[in-house]
């Protein structure tokens, strides 16, 4: 069931969105060579507690998840895409780095993602950050009302595709709101015209996940939870959470 939110609760949204987006810019500046990732995760938590927010990700155990998670955010380096657990691998400078992060506040959910370098950025990873970004916002662009849910997944996908990327399979967005994850799913390509209406007040994540190498496939880590590129090439992970409106899109998970 696909539940429409008020604009007052939107507005409770866009609370835990910024508590969200506070807590990956501050691991974003954290980061630098010889910090471990579980470091990195006590300060995206740190952030959390002090705004009186939980974290949304710790403990959560979706169906055919091996263990509840055990982080705040998900911090995945280099060829793993997503749902990386943060331990004590240490960051090396030219790392590429993806956090994932989510907080909920009076009863509602902000989820979001960033993915950036440990120093200055190869070009080829600057490319595929970028990319990957502007899959994402070509995806809020569409979620206006009147239009398809394959619209948006089309100009996610269009993006993609035309830089040759790999896009990561079987994965895509969500609905979000009391939980973090609502219906509908999301898919980050599809046809346009399809798909069910987008209206005010539907919520959704839009996530686009690039795979450096061009290849769509993904191996499973032994932890049950960290997902790799098959074939070993970089990954990106972008995320925001999105209202439409009438007025348009309005992104929650900003500063």
């Amino acid at each position: 069931m696909i539940e429409i939110k008020t604009p007052a609760e939107i507005d409770r949204m866009r609370a835990a969105g910024r508590i969200t987006a506070q807590a990956l810019q501050a691991a974003k500046e954290a980061a630098r060579p010889g910090m471990a990732l579980d470091e990195l995760d006590a300060v995206a938590a740190k952030v959390i507690a002090d705004a009186g927010a939980d974290p949304v990700f710790l403990g959560y155990q979706p169906h055919g998840a091996p263990t509840p998670y055990p982080g705040v955010a998900c911090i995945s380096v280099n060829d793993a895409i997503v749902h990386g657990i943060p331990g004590r691998y240490r960051l090396r400078a030219g790392d590429l780095v993806s956090v994932d992060c989510g907080a909920k506040l009076d009863g509602w959910c902000g989820d979001a993602a960033i993915s950036f370098t440990v120093g200055e950025a190869s070009p080829e990873d600057a490319d595929l950050i970028a990319t990957t970004t502007r899959a994402l916002e070509a995806g809020i662009a569409a979620a206006v009302p009147g239009a398809r849910l394959g619209d948006v997944a089309h100009a996610i996908g269009s993006v993609v595709r035309s830089s040759r990327y790999g896009l990561m399979a079987d994965h895509g967005g969500h609905g979000i709101g009391r939980e973090m994850h609502e219906a509908p799913h999301v898919p980050n390509e599809g046809r346009p015209r399809r798909g069910v209406r987008l209206q005010p007040g539907l919520v959704l994540a839009l996530e686009p996940m690039l795979i450096a190498g061009g290849r769509d496939d993904y191996v499973t880590d032994p932890d049950g939870w960290t997902l790799r590129s098959a074939d070993g090439t970089r990954a990106a992970h972008v995320e925001h959470t999105v209202a439409v409106t009438e007025d348009g899109p309005r992104v929650l998970t900003t500063l």
